[in-house]
């Protein structure tokens, strides 16, 4: 389900997040869901479970999950979560557009880069 690399310069609880927002993108968790208990989470990785409750509050306040008190964590339609994060995502594109411009990437470079992002 979930992997960890501790090589990875990211806080743990950052990466949970992030594997756990793939899988519902993706289609490998369905609406409705219902995601690991922290606890049981917690076990499995061998982490503490503060950790786990961090990624699926972040999770949570992106729209991505829902909580459903003495039920556990469930996924939740992504429709207005992926809004929201392709809103952000597009911001911050934005932002390093301008830099790469600034350091003088034309735009034909541009171009090449996203074309082979898409191409992937």
């Amino acid at each position: 389900m979930l992997t960890l690399n501790y090589r990875d310069s990211r806080p743990i609880y950052e990466q949970i997040k992030d594997g756990l927002r793939r899988m519902i993108v993706t289609g490998a968790m369905k609406q409705d869901e219902k995601l690991p208990s922290v606890r049981s989470l917690a076990t499995q990785l061998s982490i503490n479970p503060n950790t786990i409750q961090r990624a699926y509050n972040e999770l949570e306040a992106e729209g991505y999950i829902y909580s459903v008190a003495g039920k556990g964590s469930f996924v939740s339609g992504t429709a207005d979560a992926d809004a929201a994060r392709r809103a952000s995502l597009t911001g911050d594109l934005r932002k390093l557009m301008g830099e790469l411009r600034y350091l003088g990437v034309t735009a034909e470079e541009a171009m090449t880069l996203i074309k082979e992002v898409y191409e992937q």
